[in-house]
């Protein structure tokens, strides 16, 4: 073999060498860019998990200082808030009795979604359908949320809602609702609107007074617990029946 011939030889070796060193890289970039993204979606999780602990685990020990409603209606709205504290031992048994009997039936034994209730919501054909929120829901709603319909909203109340139930006993998501529910415009909780509406505090409720701010809760800003219109009055009374049936011992246990 020549000199030129064998030059020739070699420049298509270094070339096959060069070639087979390429296709070789391939894969290894492949790899730590699949990595990357591994790592990167590890981290984004991670921040997300702790994000939401962070969010919902202090509330189950810790009273909250206000909610994202109470905040909307005195930064946006510019209505006065009234709103006090008041532990479950301290809030009469009927109020926390005729708000399961109105709002959530199943609240003792349901991991945070009613979905019988979900179903029927969504199989009716309604121009506005009705709601079908659970009270975890709601506290979901009420103490991270903005009021509307929104997929986003919806979205980020499920993901709450789990946590909520994931984290806090079934009595203390009913305090922290009793608590932060607007009973009358700008009036928060059942300190407030015991003292407010009625004149008694929130220990001494009757049945009846109780069974009136149930029956507001759905739309307080204009239903009103204080002056009852008939239709106040009268789903009043469904409600006390309701937890005449249900009994006091059905949410005493939580």
């Amino acid at each position: 073999m020549n000199e030129k011939a064998a030059k020739h030889l070699e420049r298509r070796r270094r070339e096959k060498r060069r070639r087979q060193k390429a296709r070789a890289k391939r894969p290894r970039r492949a790899t730590r860019l699949r990595r990357r993204i591994a790592v990167g979606l590890a981290k984004a999780t991670g921040c997300i998990l702790l994000t939401t602990a962070g969010l919902v685990a202090p509330w189950r020990w810790i009273p909250p200082p206000t909610s994202a409603f109470m905040l909307r209606a005195s930064l946006v709205e510019g209505t006065p808030v009234d709103q006090r504290w008041v532990p479950f031992e301290r809030i009469s048994p009927h109020l926390a009795l005729c708000v399961v009997a109105a709002e959530d039936q199943k609240f003792p034994d349901h991991a945070g979604f009613d979905v019988d209730q979900i179903v029927k919501a969504v199989s009716e054909e309604r121009e506005r359908p009705r709601g079908a929120s659970t009270i975890t829901q709601q506290v979901a709603k009420n103490l991270y949320l903005w009021p509307g319909r929104s997929m986003l909203r919806k979205g980020l109340e499920a993901w709450l809602t789990v946590w909520i139930e994931q984290l806090w006993p079934k009595r203390r998501i009913l305090e922290v609702y009793l608590n932060v529910a607007e009973f009358a415009p700008g009036v928060y909780g059942a300190g407030a609107a015991s003292e407010r509406l009625f004149g008694v505090s929130a220990s001494r409720l009757e049945m009846r007074q109780a069974a009136l701010l149930a029956a507001v809760l759905p739309n307080p800003k204009q239903l009103s617990a204080a002056r009852p219109s008939d239709y106040v009055r009268g789903r009043a009374e469904e409600i006390r029946r309701t937890a005449q049936v249900l009994g006091s011992r059905y949410v005493a246990g939580l």
